[in-house]
């Protein structure tokens, strides 16, 4: 007894469905990166608007001087997608997420005390708010992948 397709089957299973979870999951990790940054950009402190512009996401690692507050882990494909703030002009996006503890200043300002600051958490806040739907986005785009490779 033999059956028939099973050579076309495993060639499905190999090649096929990965390569279309992938792409899927691709997309989806766009999505979900893309809206996570606009939650963020909306809880984030406004004063000159360096720190809203500065928060964004790439495939990777953070742009040089920028603080990776979300880094995802590497999938099957190699990908890996980064949330940041920070650099250049908003080099104090940790600072504004974390506050700072009251201390005694140094160089130009030597001696005198500085206060401190109270954290004002606009990234972790933000992104809680869209994980589980990323999540949603990301097992739905596998499974209408691999539907569509079973085909």
């Amino acid at each position: 007894m033999s059956v028939q397709g099973l050579d076309r089957l495993h060639r499905k299973l190999t090649r096929t469905i990965p390569e279309r979870v992938l792409a899927r999951v691709r997309e989806a990790m766009e999505q979900a990166a893309e809206e996570a940054v606009d939650v963020i950009r909306s809880l984030a402190p406004e004063d000159s608007g360096a720190l809203k512009d500065s928060i964004g996401w790439t495939w990777g690692d953070a742009p040089k001087g920028s603080i990776a507050l979300l880094t995802s882990k590497r999938t099957a494909g190699g990908m890996r997608i980064t949330i940041y703030a920070g650099g250049g002009d908003a080099f104090y996006a940790r600072f504004v997420e974390f506050g700072t503890s009251p201390h005694v200043n140094k160089g130009k300002f030597a001696g005198t005390q500085n206060p401190g600051m109270a954290a004002q958490p606009f990234f972790f806040p933000g992104w809680r708010m869209v994980r589980r739907k990323a999540k949603r986005r990301m097992t739905g785009a596998i499974r209408k992948a691999i539907k569509e490779g079973a085909r």
